[in-house]
């Protein structure tokens, strides 16, 4: 397995209502429009992950979990890998619960959007002073 973690920040706009996608960007604002977002103030884009993350994940199948971890609480979304994924964005990544794959996408048939995500959590990220823990795992 491959891990790697970064960082990234809370934000008084998250909503996490999103239904089948849930992001983590490095752009450090976020409109009321953006309900998909988790995280802004990312520490790295998709496009900078290390080469050997980025491999596993564009094997057919690969396991792939994004782990967020705020004070005591933690979020763990697992999708997979594909073949298709470019993983190619500067700022953005996309966890997607379809197949659909496009320059923003870290995983596909994810078993979590950003509207599965604990409540209490996301009351949590909406501080922009928090600090948020993410680490990509691939098998």
């Amino acid at each position: 397995m491959s891990r790697f973690t970064f960082y990234a920040r809370g934000h008084e706009n998250i909503k996490a209502t999103h239904k089948t996608t849930l992001e983590i960007t490095k752009e450090d604002y976020l409109t009321p429009r953006g309900d998909c977002i988790v995280g802004v103030s990312a520490d790295i884009g998709l496009n900078e992950l290390p080469q050997e993350i980025k491999d596993k994940l564009r094997k057919d199948n690969s396991i792939v979990r994004l782990i967020l971890e705020v004070d005591n609480q933690r979020e763990i979304i697992t999708g997979r890998g594909s073949p298709k994924l470019t993983l190619a964005h500067d700022t953005d990544m996309v966890c997607r619960k379809s197949n659909f794959t496009c320059p923003r996408t870290l995983m596909i048939r994810a078993d979590k959007s950003a509207s599965d995500l604990n409540r209490e959590f996301i009351e949590k990220i909406k501080n922009p002073k928090k600090r948020i823990k993410v680490t990509i795992e691939v098998e």
